[in-house]
């Protein structure tokens, strides 16, 4: 059972204080009947609510792709930064959707969210061993050495030592390199502590992949869009 305010407000009918306006001048039925209490209880997958004669489909989760812009934090709430549901459209920030995991202030890329907290403790939990595929760019050549030491599983700074991952080189030089990095964790600057501890630098961090979804390379920094069916059953399929 949900308020008829919050579902509307939810489907993108304006905020709760609109709604009840809805409500006020006889443009919400729900079953029928005309709604005279905003506040009142229904079971939106059962009853049949219309907007101005019009039946609304209603949705309980939302799923959102977005490009994360540097500057940004992966954060719901903060008095202090922008956060990434500031970037969002008051229909989308009326799910209360949240980041799923996190990326740096200054890292960009793939960055999903939602409001389905099942689906979001599976994306982040350990067991689930979802990969997160990063583009990189170092200060210094990499080489076999550092390959190694990621299949051996990297010891940062604070003496944890994180899960084997995966490094591809795809440009070195004395001048700097272009790798993608895959990991399954998400520790603090993880990705950024692991080359640390091999004494060289990340100048730029992109995620482009999380599990089987990619990031739309349409999506400008800053840019987002509700994922597909398609993109939807691919996020799903953890191997």
């Amino acid at each position: 059972m949900e308020r008829l305010d919050k579902i509307l407000a939810n489907l993108g009918h304006g905020t709760r204080k609109e709604v009840k306006v809805l409500v006020k001048r006889g443009a919400v039925e729900v079953d029928g009947v005309l709604a005279k209490d905003p506040g009142m209880n229904l079971d939106p997958n059962s009853s049949i609510i219309k907007v101005d004669g019009e039946e609304i489909k209603y949705r309980k989760y939302i799923y959102l792709m977005m490009n994360k812009p540097p500057g940004v934090i992966s954060a719901t709430y903060d008095n202090r930064e922008e956060t990434v549901i500031d970037l969002l459209w008051p229909e989308h920030q009326a799910f209360d959707p949240f980041p799923v995991g996190r990326l740096d202030k200054d890292t960009v890329g793939l960055l999903l969210l939602t409001n389905d907290g099942e689906l979001n403790h599976k994306l982040i939990s350990p067991k689930w061993n979802v990969n997160k595929i990063y583009y990189a760019e170092i200060d210094k050549e990499v080489g076999e050495e550092d390959i190694k030491a990621f299949e051996e599983g990297i010891v940062l700074d604070d003496g944890y030592k994180c899960m084997p991952g995966k490094l591809e080189i795809k440009h070195a030089n004395i001048h700097g390199s272009e790798v993608y990095v895959t990991i399954q964790e998400g520790k603090y600057h993880q990705v950024k502590r692991m080359f640390e501890s091999l004494d060289k630098k990340v100048v730029y961090l992109k995620r482009i992949k999380f599990g089987n979804l990619e990031l739309d390379k349409t999506l400008e920094e800053g840019a987002y869009r509700e994922l597909t069916e398609e993109e939807f059953d691919i996020l799903n399929k953890f191997e």
